[in-house]
């Protein structure tokens, strides 16, 4: 028989799109013999892989794991909502979002060859696998990972798996049972309001002269004195700041309440500081087609069944 080589195994999991393990078992199956290697994949259904590999996946579902010093989310799509409710996909994208809080890879690609557990397959090839076995194609898209030495990491999911939220809190207080209700809500908060931003400093310039440029031309072509028509900017731009920077939103639980108040307050509570240093937030889909839902109002009819 012929000796089985990574050249080999190579050539026949790019010319099959099945596993790297799946495509060396066909190679001892049939001798090395390579056309007989792809008929055997076809007849196990792991060829057809590749080519449901070409076809868009825009559902799926985000996922979240770990909680308190670190804590991931991770968007793994799949082509239907169907698939992204099935028991094999669901524990899929659980196992590759407690692969990224363990190992913290740098990328996706980083990712795909870590070693996924249960089988003798890396992330990359079990993904393949998936996409046999389930008859979708099957993609990890984008991970956000985050951990802090001092301070609580609090993860969010909403309308099962629709949002992802991380939240960083910088405090010494982590183990506070505030800070800990205090973190779920801005978790929470950042799914519903959608913030840009953190803070104003994070908004780029050229975004900052464009909108002031936009509200010059309006407040010019209403007739407004010339005089005032800056004052007039100064007024819309820290409105439009607390549309879009996390810190000045106006709290969604608590519309009366700005974010960096709600910090403050918490810090006297607690006896300590508490800084918000950094939040991820991904929609699914977003990029990959328009979603128009209205998140906010689901989030707070939510907490008030809390």
């Amino acid at each position: 028989m012929a000796q089985i080589t990574a050249s080999m195994v190579a050539e026949l999991r790019s010319k099959t799109g099945a596993g790297m393990m799946d495509c060396k078992k066909a190679l001892n199956e049939t001798g090395g013999d390579l056309e007989a290697a792809i008929d055997y994949l076809r007849k196990k259904g792991l060829s057809a892989a590749a080519k449901k590999s070409g076809r868009a996946a825009a559902e799926g579902a985000i996922v979240a794991a770990g909680a308190g010093s670190a804590g991931v989310i991770v968007e793994v799509n799949a082509e239907t909502d169907f698939v992204a409710k099935n028991d094999a996909f669901c524990a899929f994208a659980k196992g590759v979002a407690e692969i990224i809080l363990q190992h913290r890879p740098q990328d996706v690609a980083a990712l795909l060859e870590l070693p996924f557990p249960g089988s003798d397959r890396n992330v990359g090839e079990e993904q393949v696998h998936q996409i046999a076995t389930i008859g979708e194609n099957i993609n990890i898209r984008r991970f956000a990972s985050r951990a802090v030495a001092a301070g609580r990491v609090e993860s969010y999911i909403h309308g099962a798996g629709k949002i992802g939220v991380l939240v960083e809190l910088q405090t010494e207080a982590a183990d506070n049972a505030a800070v800990q209700n205090v973190a779920r809500q801005l978790a929470m908060h950042v799914a519903a309001a959608n913030p840009q931003y953190l803070c104003r400093e994070q908004v780029p310039a050229d975004v900052v002269e464009r909108e002031k440029d936009i509200m010059r031309t309006k407040a010019i072509e209403s007739g407004k004195p010339a005089n005032i028509v800056d004052k007039i900017i100064e007024g819309q731009v820290n409105k439009f700041f607390g549309e879009v920077c996390l810190l000045e939103q106006a709290f969604v639980m608590d519309p009366d309440t700005r974010v960096s108040a709600l910090l403050a307050n918490l810090a006297k509570e607690v006896g300590s500081a508490v800084s918000l240093t950094g939040y991820d937030r991904y929609q699914l889909g977003e990029g990959l087609e328009r979603r128009d839902d209205d998140f906010a109002a689901e989030v707070a009819a939510l907490t008030q069944q809390k």
